[in-house]
């Protein structure tokens, strides 16, 4: 709630200690297109089928990949990163070594994963976490379709 009193009949509030900064989030979208199949290769195809249903098929998705990097802001810059960096993270992370193929068989990093949201939101985290300052990296959410996604974070 916004509070219009003035300054002087608003309660106080004690400011932030000297040393201690608040910490921000930002946040980048980069999308790709790729193929997969899910399918446990130890099951059988009735399992399969049960367990996965159409998915079971061969089928492509318009992914969207959702990054989000807490930290402080940087009084010299006034960034806790640079976006642009950060997008080329995930170009060079991700982006680049799965649009347009199939997860399933293409990606050397996917190959004893079946590639869930689930498991590709963990497999992104893994790929990206060892190129960003330590404890920087909060999210990593894979939108499957408008409607589904995973996530992959640090506790709150």
């Amino acid at each position: 709630m916004l509070n219009f009193l003035p300054r002087a009949e608003r309660p106080s509030v004690p400011p932030l200690p000297m040393d201690s900064r608040p910490k921000v989030r930002i946040s980048r979208r980069e999308g790709f297109n790729a193929a997969h199949q899910l399918c446990d290769p130890v099951r059988s195809d009735e399992e399969n089928r049960r367990m996965y249903g159409k998915c079971v098929n061969l089928h492509g998705h318009n992914y969207v990949v959702e990054v989000v990097v807490t930290g402080e802001i940087d009084p010299a810059t006034g960034y806790l990163m640079d976006l642009k960096q950060l997008s080329d993270l995930m170009a060079s992370q991700i982006i680049e070594t799965v649009d347009h193929r199939n997860l399933n068989t293409d990606i050397p990093w996917l190959r004893d994963r079946i590639p869930t949201a689930e498991n590709l939101a963990v497999a992104f985290w893994d790929r990206l976490q060892p190129h960003l300052p330590e404890s920087s990296l909060h999210t990593v959410r894979v939108y499957e379709t408008e409607k589904s996604w995973a996530e992959c974070s640090v506790d709150d």
